[in-house]
């Protein structure tokens, strides 16, 4: 049975170019536009593993990221996330995201740099899945 990754970006190119990435690997991928599909997706198709871009209209891969964390349901779910924001600025608004909301969320398991290598994604996935 292949594996549900689920990618959350609202660029439809980026979408298509991992969904494909994933469908040639053997994954079953499912796909949203935003983090409010997102979250819906990943409540009723609970995937294995979650990519996630950071910067999308509507709801941002950072407030869907720090939802999923906070469901108890979801929370366990390995999170890969991809932008073209660098991996020090993300991890900075987390820091403090989580000292004004008085609650450290963990990081994600991958944080992949926009463009990314085919074999990065890929790689986060399978660390994933182990």
């Amino acid at each position: 049975m292949a594996k549900k990754v689920l990618v959350v970006d609202d660029e439809m190119d980026m979408r298509t170019f991992i969904t494909t990435l994933l469908e040639t690997s053997g994954y079953k991928p499912l796909s949203a536009a935003d983090g409010k599909e997102g979250m819906e997706v990943a409540r009723e198709k609970k995937p294995s593993v979650i990519i996630l871009d950071v910067m999308m209209p509507n709801e941002s891969g950072i407030s869907m990221y720090r939802e999923l964390k906070k469901d108890p349901e979801l929370k366990d779910i390995p999170v890969v996330m991809v932008s073209a924001l660098s991996k020090k600025t993300f991890f900075h608004s987390q820091r403090v995201l989580d000292e004004y909301e008085g609650g450290k969320i963990p990081e994600p398991v991958a944080y992949i740099e926009k463009p990314p290598e085919p074999e990065d994604i890929l790689g986060a996935i399978e660390n994933c899945l182990k």
